[in-house]
């Protein structure tokens, strides 16, 4: 029988140890295109945030318990294993070598690359005729600055253990993807100042073989204008990728024998079918018939995934029932029977690995993976169903989109209290240029499960809104961001909203999320309007940032911010550390010490400086961790800490009060 309890202080089920301990996620889904058999990388706090090679059904592991499948290039890494013809080749960032291992036969794994730790490689490619050649990109951080690191495209000859230059001279090189005859190599590349998502371009080379080596000519770039990525060949002489000219990210294609690119849809959509490609697995259609002419192509809708069945050569979409509102790394498993596979996630189930398979009609089948390690499994009726909220921010009625989950626990029929609005918790994704979507969280269900409401904010810049969206942060940062949060949180607290209590809101954010958590604190049009807050890996000096951070956004903040590394007045304005006294509500800081993206210097000013003057702060250090906690401890650590801190401010526990 269901109880009452004022709101943030309902029992729950789901523990910090619950969702962290023994919890997986997985990173990226992987599929032999010989074999069609699926693997996923799989990322497991228990053993440290090691990450792990799995094939998919079974739960077999096919790296040794001394390898990390990870890579370091751009720092966020991704796209570190493929797996062609029943050989694995990966990247181990234990020593950033490049690894092959047979997955079948339990043989140990071989180093294809040189020793050399200041290497980094990331978006492998194996020839589909002689696999004796993967094509990679090579970050050299031999020279260890934003400046002077060094991104190429080279062949790794697996057989000889060389690597070779093959493409050089853009700032950076994305997802390089041989035809399916072999004789293309084609690849996305941007230069500074620019963002993948700012503007991007892509190349095509014709290929030749020798016996013990492969070289480019004819290198042409075929897509040139606005955003151009996430490349793949619908057969040897059809490309497709997604640009962004028409304002949203689209379908594109390129004929090899007309040389003429051009969009796959008559007119343009109003959705956004790419990502920000803060990570190269985001991979957001797949090929799915063996004559290169239908394509599942994924679109945002409403903060939704949306899946489009396409026809490439006409361009006709149908629009495919699906129950997943997230859908990521979309991989072909066999095109001739149309199947494809992704990390999909429910609004009330988490994310799995998933098959599709297109006929007449569309199925989907979760792959119930065998392995050890498995993450949270609790009752659905648990689950706070999100509700997507298109607010009007006056005063010219601008759209700006929120994410609401109300408190919700089956075991309470509501508060005690009579009269009482849930205390609500204001989460601001990363980035900037980044997204809340409507994936069941165990994490946010941690929260609404004990009383609390939870709300996303998807400011002004944030992405899959289109790129007049994206553009509103332009020179806004930390300003437009900030007053979102301020309206979205005012908005919610009343009419015709008032689904939440206006003097107990808190607010959360991470990374370039921070910094919007410590203006609102400190640099805004109302910093009383958040109870407390948690800054976690939190930008606070951006002037130290531009200086500080690693080469991938080493410019980005010039777009954002505005100003240059000779004129840094804007960066100061828009700075925490430069109105920290101006900081009246209790702070919680959360830092891992070997961030190298936002090193923890800057989150020990900020608290010396509150400290230092009587505040109301606190502060954890976590050793070992970097941009991101992956570890147990951690991040058990900071659940459990950030849920006390809160009560303890708001008052919801007599003896916690602050």
């Amino acid at each position: 029988m269901s109880e009452t309890a004022p709101y943030g202080t309902w029992e729950s089920p789901i523990t910090a140890e619950s969702i962290t301990g023994n919890s997986t996620t997985r990173d990226d889904v992987i599929v032999d295109p010989v074999t069609s058999i699926i693997y996923h990388l799989e990322s497991r706090p228990a053993e440290k945030g090691r990450c792990v090679l799995v094939e998919s059904e079974t739960g077999r592991e096919i790296v040794g318990k001394d390898v990390n499948v990870r890579t370091g290039v751009h720092e966020y890494g991704s796209a570190s294993a493929i797996v062609h013809d029943g050989i694995a080749y990966y990247s181990n960032i234990i020593d950033n070598r490049v690894y092959k291992v047979n997955v079948k036969d339990g043989s140990p794994a071989e180093p294809i690359t040189p020793e050399n730790k200041a290497f980094r490689y990331a978006c492998f490619n194996i020839h589909p005729y002689n696999p004796r050649f993967l094509v990679s990109i090579l970050e050299d951080h031999t020279v260890n600055t934003p400046s002077t690191v060094v991104n190429t495209l080279v062949i790794i000859d697996t057989q000889a253990k060389t690597v070779a230059p093959l493409v050089s001279g853009a700032d950076f090189y994305a997802l390089p993807k041989f035809s399916p005859d072999g004789s293309k190599l084609a690849w996305q590349h941007w230069d500074h100042p620019n963002m993948p998502w700012d503007n991007s371009q892509i190349s095509l080379a014709d290929v030749t073989l020798a016996d013990s080596s492969l070289t480019l000519s004819n290198v042409t770039t075929i897509a040139k204008e606005g955003s151009n990525g996430f490349l793949a060949w619908a057969n040897r002489n059809t490309l497709c990728w997604v640009c962004d000219v028409s304002g949203f990210g689209n379908p594109w294609k390129y004929d090899v024998s007309t040389k003429k690119a051009g969009p796959i849809f008559p007119s343009p959509v109003k959705e956004e079918f790419g990502a920000a490609m803060w990570l190269f697995c985001f991979f957001p259609f797949v090929i799915v018939d063996d004559v290169g002419k239908l394509g599942i192509f994924k679109a945002y809708r409403d903060g939704r995934a949306v899946l489009y069945r396409v026809d490439i050569e006409t361009g006709d979409r149908e629009q495919i029932e699906s129950p997943y509102v997230v859908v990521e790394c979309m991989r072909s498993v066999s095109e001739s029977k149309g199947q494809f596979a992704f990390l999909g996630t429910k609004v009330d189930h988490s994310e799995k690995v998933v098959v599709g398979t297109i006929r007449d009609t569309v199925s989907f089948t979760a792959v119930n993976s065998g392995t050890i390690s498995k993450g949270p499994n609790f009752d659905p009726s648990l689950v706070s169903i999100p509700q997507g909220i298109p607010l009007k921010a006056p005063p010219n009625d601008e759209l700006l989109h929120v994410i609401y989950y109300p408190p919700h626990n089956p075991a309470y029929a509501g508060t005690s209290i009579e009269g009482e609005k849930p205390p609500c918790v204001v989460n601001v994704h990363g980035g900037p240029t980044g997204v809340a979507q409507q994936g069941l969280s165990w994490k946010i269900q941690y929260w609404t499960t004990r009383g609390f409401a939870w709300l996303d904010v998807n400011y002004g810049g944030s992405f899959g809104y289109g790129k007049e969206y994206i553009n509103r942060l332009w020179h806004g940062w930390g300003a437009v961001d900030v007053e979102d949060c301020i309206t979205a949180s005012r908005l919610l607290a009343k009419p015709p909203h008032s689904l939440i209590d206006p003097s107990r809101i808190v607010i959360r954010g991470s990374s370039s999320g921070g910094l919007t958590v410590l203006n609102a604190l400190c640099n805004s049009s109302d910093t009383e309007v958040y109870a407390a807050a948690t800054s976690l890996y939190g930008v606070t000096d951006l002037v130290g940032l531009v200086k500080d951070t690693h080469k991938f956004e080493s410019q980005y903040m010039f777009s954002l911010v505005g100003g240059s590394p000779e004129d840094t007045k804007p960066f100061q304005k828009r700075s925490p550390i430069n109105y920290v006294d101006k900081i009246n509500r209790p702070l919680l800081i959360l830092q891992g010490d070997i961030d190298r993206v936002v090193p923890k210097e800057q989150a020990e000013v900020i608290y010396n400086s509150i400290k230092n003057r009587g505040g109301v702060v606190e502060y954890k250090l976590y050793p070992g961790e970097g941009h991101g906690f992956r570890m147990k401890e951690s991040q058990c650590d900071a659940f459990e800490r950030e849920l006390d801190f809160y009560q303890r401010a708001l008052g919801l526990r007599e003896s916690f009060k602050l």
